[in-house]
């Protein structure tokens, strides 16, 4: 990190978005404090399906930590200072909630097995984008079913107002078809808008992966004209591709 920060600042400090797991938190501290010049942080815990974990203090950061990234990295090239950047990421990350279900384990490389076991009639709620074991193992349901509870719990967590604008990310883990992922958005925008929720904006496919894991997760995250803006924006990276 610290080597990154001197490879990139030009002068105006560098911004490091930080998903919050332990050890991410601590390398991205550590780098803080040895690299030159203005370093901050912002650290995204967009995960509401598990609140404390053996990786983490407090919510995971998943999913929602592209859409920071996206409109932060828009923001950065308008212009906006080091202090407002952090202070719009922080934000964003606030008006952010993400869910995951998994239908198989991911087999990190360094393990050569599972992580952990699924039978083919089971599913993990609220699992981690690194593998990590969910809030509770259920049965198979069909897509509606899994959309309705996930979708409730986010609405209930994050509170919108009707008519709030919100973007609605579904986030394939590695190994689900694009049709499914598209599915699992048709069943989850009729819910949310069915609450009163406006989905301005969309992104569907597998963009946090968990290497070779079966499953989603839903991202909601309130937007207004300034984060839209940015949303919109311009960009050409290996994932993200518009407006160019």
């Amino acid at each position: 990190m610290m080597e990154a920060v001197q490879s990139v600042d030009t002068g105006a400090g560098a911004l490091f978005i930080v998903k919050n797991y332990e050890g991410d938190v601590m390398n991205f501290d550590m780098g803080a404090e040895m690299a030159t010049g203005d370093v901050l942080q912002v650290v995204t815990n967009d995960d509401m399906a598990v609140e404390d974990s053996t990786y983490t203090t407090g919510r995971r950061g998943v999913a929602g930590t592209v859409v920071v990234e996206k409109i932060l990295g828009a923001a950065a090239e308008e212009g906006l200072g080091l202090q407002a950047l952090k202070n719009l990421g922080d934000a964003v990350n606030g008006n952010a909630r993400s869910f995951g279900v998994a239908l198989t384990s991911c087999t990190v490389p360094a393990a050569g097995k599972p992580t952990f076991e699924l039978g083919e009639q089971e599913m993990e709620f609220g699992v981690g984008i690194h593998g990590e074991p969910g809030r509770r193992r259920d049965s198979l349901k069909p897509a509606d079913e899994i959309a309705e509870e996930i979708c409730t719990a986010i609405l209930e967590d994050l509170g919108p107002a009707t008519g709030t604008p919100a973007l609605l990310f579904i986030n394939g883990f590695g190994g689900t078809p694009s049709m499914e992922l598209y599915l699992m958005y048709h069943a989850a925008r009729r819910i949310f808008e069915r609450h009163g929720v406006t989905i301005a904006r969309s992104l569907v496919g597998s963009y946090v992966t968990s290497l070779d894991m079966a499953g989603c997760s839903i991202t909601l995250v309130g937007m207004d004209a300034e984060t839209l803006s940015y949303w919109d924006a311009p960009v050409h990276t290996p994932a993200l591709r518009w407006g160019m």
